[in-house]
């Protein structure tokens, strides 16, 4: 999932995507409330994590600004404001959750989750297709009994396949939900990654069909792409 924290803290900041660069996320981040209306304003994320007291305009502003623009994508503020009055202002204002520093990362990423589980109508941290099993809190991967080995990219392709189930979705999108902006990989990468992980799914009955034109298809069964 692609993540933009929003933080002046550059300490903190540089913490946070480092645990969900390991977790599989793709992380950018931002400095100041109008670095961070202009990316969401050009780009789709999944996820925001969103400081109150930012240099510039603050975290309410980019907030009230994101929604102004009917973007769904859930947001967690994260700040050492504690006041209810501020809780309220921020759930009141569109947020999704609203965590006080100082935290444990373990919470953090924990409602992260949630916040993914919940915007993609996902009621559970196992994603299962055919005999293959994700378990999303764990960060492990099964073929029947059998753990599957990923690497970190490969990971992060197949959640977003499975989180989209039937839906077919082109390089670009794919390549925009695991990739950061400081990322310079290629849509010919991604037909890499369709390659690797359709030799592994190949035991569990999953497929990954090729749109031709449009993109790709995660789908269990044997079904195979017309000549």
């Amino acid at each position: 999932m692609r993540v933009l924290i929003v933080e002046d803290d550059e300490l903190l900041a540089a913490g946070l995507m480092r645990v969900l660069e390991q977790s599989g996320y793709a992380v950018d981040r931002a400095g100041n409330g109008e670095q961070a209306d202009a990316m969401l304003s050009v780009d789709n994320y999944d996820l925001v994590v969103l400081d109150i007291g930012l240099p510039g305009i603050d975290g309410f502003a980019v907030l009230k600004r994101l929604r102004s623009r009917n973007q769904s994508c859930p947001v967690m503020i994260l700040t050492a404001r504690d006041d209810v009055a501020d809780k309220v202002r921020g759930l009141d204002s569109g947020a999704d959750d609203y965590l006080v520093k100082p935290f444990a990362l373990n919470e953090f990423e924990a409602r992260l989750r949630a916040l993914v589980r919940r915007s993609s109508l996902v009621n559970t941290s196992q994603l299962a297709c055919g005999d293959l099993m994700l378990d999303t809190v764990a960060r492990r991967a099964w073929v029947g009994d059998a753990e599957l080995s990923l690497t970190a990219r490969e990971w992060s392709v197949l959640e977003y396949l499975l989180l989209r189930q039937g839906q077919v979705l082109s390089k670009e999108k794919i390549l925009q939900a695991v990739c950061n902006w400081d990322e310079n990989i290629s849509p010919n990468a991604i037909e890499v990654y369709m390659s690797r992980l359709r030799v592994k799914l190949e035991p569990a009955g999953v497929n990954i069909r090729t749109i031709r034109g449009f993109g790709y298809l995660l789908e269990s069964g044997d079904v195979r792409q017309p000549a």
